[in-house]
This record gives C-alpha cells, sequence and structure tokens, in this order.
C-alpha cells in the first residue's frame, strides 16, 4: 500500500499554512483520545492509538518548516508556505538528455498500453480507504452496543424500516396492551438539523403509535441547532414521536422531559455501557 502523505493525514492540501496545520491536528488528534474510544473494542483502541502515534509524527514534521521543506521534496512537492523554494540549478549546468522514445509495442504484461496502466494509489486515496473503514468499524460498534442495551432492557420484537438501522416493536402481551412506544435507531456521521428533520419525516411514514427514535453519531451540532430543528418538526407532525440525539463518543444525549420512561431506561443502560 502507497505510503500515506502527512498531509492527506491531516486532510489538508500542501499548501497548508501553519495555523491550518495547528488546527487540523487539533481537530483529528481529539478523535482518537482514549476517553473517546474506552467505550469500544480493543481493536477499535488499539486502531486508535496508531493513529493519534501517525498523526502526532505528521504535525512533528509539519509544523516545522526545516523538516517540512524536506519533506516536501521527498514528495516531489512544490514548496509548501512558510519553506524556502530549492535552489535552482546553475546556469552553466546542460539540460538533461530527453528520454529515448518509446517503442509502439511496449505496454503492461496484460498487452495494455503503458499509458493506460493505473497508477499506484495516492497517500490521499489510501487515507480516506483508511477512513472509511475506521468510520464502518465506529458505525458496527456503536449499533452493537445500542442492540445490547435493549436486549437487556427487553419487550421488543425486531422489525424493519429502510433508512433505519435498528427497528422495534413492543412485544405483544397475553392480556392488555404494551403500551411501550415503537423505538428506531439510526447512525450518522454528525447528528444536526439535517439529520433530525430527516429522521423525523421517516419515522413519521412509519405507524400513527408513538415512535421514539435514536439518533446517534460521533459529532453533535450545537444544542441550539439541535433543539430548533426538534421543535419545528413537532410543530408539524401529528403523531408522537420523541426524538433524542446521542453522542456515541461518550453517550451523553439530549432528553425532553416527556420522552417515555422506557427510553430513559435505555439511555442509563448505554450510558453504564451494560
Amino acid at each position: 500500500m502507497a505510503v500515506k502523505s502527512y498531509y492527506a493525514l491531516l486532510d489538508l492540501p500542501p499548501s497548508a499554512s501553519g495555523d491550518d496545520i495547528k488546527k487540523a491536528f487539533r481537530q483529528q488528534i481529539a478523535r482518537y483520545h482514549p476517553d473517546k474510544v474506552q467505550h469500544l473494542g480493543k481493536e477499535f483502541q488499539d486502531m486508535a492509538a496508531d493513529r493519534a502515534a501517525e498523526l502526532t509524527e505528521a504535525y512533528r514534521i509539519l509544523s516545522n518548516d526545516a523538516s517540512r521543506a524536506d519533506y516536501d521534496r521527498t514528495l516531489g512537492a512544490a514548496p509548501s508556505a512558510g519553506s524556502s523554494p530549492a535552489a535552482a540549478p546553475p546556469p552553466s549546468q546542460p539540460p538533461p538528455p530527453a528520454p529515448p522514445p518509446k517503442a509502439e509495442s511496449s505496454g503492461t504484461p496484460g498487452g495494455r498500453p503503458a499509458s493506460e496502466a493505473p497508477g499506484p494509489s495516492t497517500g490521499k486515496s489510501a487515507f480516506h480507504e483508511e477512513r472509511a473503514s475506521r468510520d464502518d468499524y465506529l458505525r458496527k460498534a456503536t449499533l452493537n452496543r445500542f442492540k445490547h442495551a435493549v436486549e437487556a432492557v427487553g419487550e421488543y420484537d425486531s422489525s424493519s424500516l429502510k433508512g433505519f438501522d435498528i427497528a422495534l416493536v413492543p412485544k405483544a402481551k397475553m392480556f392488555g396492551r404494551n403500551k411501550n412506544p415503537r423505538l428506531l435507531g439510526r447512525y450518522v456521521s454528525m447528528v444536526d438539523g439535517a439529520a433530525v428533520a430527516d429522521a423525523w419525516v421517516q419515522a413519521g411514514k412509519w405507524s400513527p403509535e408513538e415512535t421514539c427514535v435514536f439518533l446517534l453519531g460521533t459529532g453533535l451540532a450545537s444544542a441550539g441547532e439541535l433543539a430548533g430543528a426538534i421543535a419545528e418538526q413537532r410543530k408539524k407532525t401529528r403523531g408522537k414521536v420523541t426524538l433524542i440525539p446521542i453522542d456515541a463518543r461518550d453517550w451523553g444525549s439530549y432528553v425532553p422531559n416527556d420522552a417515555p420512561e422506557i427510553a430513559k431506561s435505555l439511555l442509563a443502560r448505554l450510558k453504564r455501557g451494560t
């Protein structure tokens, strides 16, 4: 696999300023702090520790003008902001000889012309592939913990609803009616106003019965934005929908005062990890 570019690790272009590098490093490294991944399995904790070490090394190199200039030259990149340009060759130095013309029959071992042969993946694409793998693992770990909490609470049967990772209906009782709400769970990378609106609308289509939606993510918008989005959806909806934003990094949540008791019990179990 191609060596990951330090710029790609920080999700920055080679022209980034020193302040951009510092800001990106702080944002990235915060995601892998042990406190943020302690609720996940050892595999993800090890992955987070490795990534934190890579980010630290990238910042060490790129935050120093001299080491950054040396690093840029190894990449064959143009000099970055704040670094000295590479010295030009002496005027008397003859230009390098032109490469010999390629034979028309040259190509790859499979017969494909060399110009059509796939080049090596860039550090940035390799980084994005690894980040996608990490995000998928985090999604699975988050949903597994949610499922275990539901199983501990009990009283629910699995169902399905397009657009949601988890859909549960109250178990039927021999006598009487199970008054618990239906439960829906959806994992998103960022819980913001748009995610709230979409989940709310989709949940409202499921059933006129009371429904509780758990919107889980590793990033949360401000409390004001979330409160405003929820209030706006409540105005538009006749059915009883309760939406609870959850920060999967520490299992903190915004719980409305009228949330059903079983939702509060489920959130307590998520927080404890049991």
